[in-house]
């Protein structure tokens, strides 16, 4: 799912950073999001959703870069995290509804 975010916060030397970006994929715990080869694995940043607003530390857990240096990052979600996407997702473990033949609603 394409969610526009900012992510910000410090690189390992100090400096700063902040960039408009999207995510890839999104869950109930984080998401995948396409970055530019600023975050390493295990470091912390912060996100706001442009939809709603909310806020959310968020941890990187992988990253990928890609052939030209750009790539994505799994992030989780350290605070901040309750409904960040504004969406239910289903419990862990759950089966998809089935829909009875004939019903169209």
């Amino acid at each position: 799912m394409c969610m526009n975010v900012l992510a910000y916060g410090e690189r390992a030397k100090g400096e700063k950073f902040r960039y408009w970006t999207h995510t890839v994929s999104v869950s109930a715990h984080g998401g995948v999001l396409v970055e530019d080869g600023t975050l390493a694995t295990a470091k912390r940043f912060q996100l706001v959703n442009e939809h709603n607003r909310k806020k959310a530390e968020c941890k990187v857990v992988s990253v990928r870069r890609g052939q030209e240096g750009a790539g994505s990052i799994a992030f989780e979600f350290v605070e901040g995290g309750e409904n960040f996407w504004s969406m239910a997702f289903p419990a862990s473990g759950a089966k998809p509804l089935r829909r009875m033949p004939g019903n169209r609603d």
